[in-house]
C-alpha cells in the first residue's frame, strides 16, 4: 500500500446532516482509460468522479499495449492527490517486448481494482477469485480488492470487484466464494492479527461493508441471486445477515431501461452490469443511489451511493 498525506479542498469535504457524515461512493469500470469515443482520457474520468469520497475502479492497467503501457495506478493517484490509494493487480505477467523492442528489465502486465479514499485505507488485501481454463475466449484471473477505511463513522470495509466476463457458471462461482471471503472476515482477521509484533496497533476488524464494482450480471439474474438472494414470490427479498443487499434496488432506484453499460459500436446496446451491495446494518443508512449515464470516460458509467455513515 503506498499514500500520502492529503489536503482537503474545501468543495470536496463531506458535508453533515444533523451531525452524522454522508460519504459519496462511486464505482467505475474505466476500460484501460478508453471513453465511448475510443480515446485514451484518463482527466475526464477523473472529472467525471469529482466529489467522490470513496471510489472504487476496475480495469486499471500497467504495462499493456492497448494503452501505450500507461502506469495507469501512478496517474490516477496523481489525478486524486486528496486521496489515499491502493491497487490490487489480479492479473500479472511478464512482458518481453515494449513497441517491437526488448521491454526494460521486469516490465510486467497488471490488470486489477483500484480504490481510492479521503481517509486512510488501513489494510488491504487481493482476493483471488476462482476461474477455469479456457481454450478460446479470453479469461484472465480475476479479483476483489478489499480495503479497510477509517471512516469518520468507525472503519468500514469497501471492496472492489471485477467477474467473469463470459460465463455465468463462473460468475456463480466467484460470487459464493467472494461472499464465504466476505463473510469470514472477521474470524480471519483480515490482512494480520496479533500486530504487536510488528510494533503496530492491532487492526479494526469491522463486520459492515461496501462492495462495488463490474459484476457482468443483470438484475435478478441467478448469478445476482446467488449473491443478493432469491426474491420470494410472497414475501420479496428478505434482508438476511450474511447477503448482501442493493443499495439501488432497496432505494427503487431502477427505472424501466436502466443500464451502467453500453457498446461502444451500437449505443442501443445496452445492460445494467454494475453495483453497489452493503451489509444489513448499512441499509437504513443508504439516502440515494444512481448511475451516471452522462459520463464519457468509458464504456462503463459510474455508479454512485450516499450513506449517513
Amino acid at each position: 500500500m503506498s499514500v500520502g498525506r492529503p489536503s482537503w479542498p474545501d468543495r470536496y469535504r463531506p458535508f453533515s446532516r444533523r451531525s452524522k457524515i454522508i460519504v459519496r461512493f462511486a464505482s467505475y469500470n474505466i476500460q484501460y482509460g478508453f471513453g465511448l469515443d475510443g480515446f485514451y482520457d484518463l482527466e475526464r474520468i477523473t472529472e467525471s468522479l469529482a466529489g467522490a469520497d470513496v471510489i472504487a475502479l476496475q480495469e486499471v492497467t500497467r504495462g499493456f499495449s492497448k494503452n501505450r503501457y500507461a502506469d495507469m495506478v501512478t496517474d490516477l493517484a496523481a489525478l486524486f492527490p486528496d486521496h489515499f490509494w491502493v491497487y490490487g493487480p489480479a492479473c500479472d505477467l511478464h512482458v518481453g517486448r515494449v513497441n517491437d523492442q526488448a521491454a526494460p528489465r521486469n516490465t510486467r502486465l497488471q490488470f486489477g481494482n483500484m480504490v481510492l479514499s479521503r481517509w486512510p485505507i488501513l489494510s488491504t488485501r487481493t482476493l483471488l477469485l476462482p476461474r477455469s481454463r479456457t481454450l478460446s475466449k479470453l479469461n484472465i484471473q480475476r479479483g476483489a480488492t478489499e480495503a479497510v477505511i477509517d471512516l469518520p463513522g468507525g472503519a468500514r470495509r469497501v471492496y472492489s470487484v471485477h467477474l467473469d466476463h463470459v460465463s455465468n457458471d463462473e460468475r456463480i462461482r466467484q460470487l459464493n466464494h467472494l461472499n464465504d471471503r466476505i463473510n469470514a472476515f472477521t474470524r480471519e482477521g483480515g490482512s494480520v492479527t496479533g500486530a504487536a509484533e510488528f510494533d503496530i496497533d492491532e487492526l479494526p476488524l469491522p463486520e459492515d461493508y461496501i462492495v462495488m464494482g463490474d459484476f457482468n450480471m443483470l438484475p435478478e439474474s441467478p448469478e445476482y441471486c446467488t449473491f443478493a438472494g432469491a426474491s420470494d414470490g410472497y414475501y420479496g427479498r428478505t434482508a438476511r445477515i450474511g447477503t448482501p443487499i442493493d443499495a439501488l434496488a432497496s432505494l427503487n432506484a431502477y427505472a424501466p431501461g436502466s443500464y451502467s453499460w453500453m457498446d461502444p459500436k451500437d449505443h442501443g446496446k445496452r445492460m445494467h452490469l454494475d453495483y453497489c451491495f452493503v451489509s444489513c446494518d448499512l441499509e437504513s443508512r443508504l439516502i440515494s443511489a444512481s448511475v451516471d449515464t452522462t459520463a464519457t470516460g468509458s464504456d462503463h458509467f459510474p455508479v454512485w451511493v450516499e450513506i449517513d455513515i
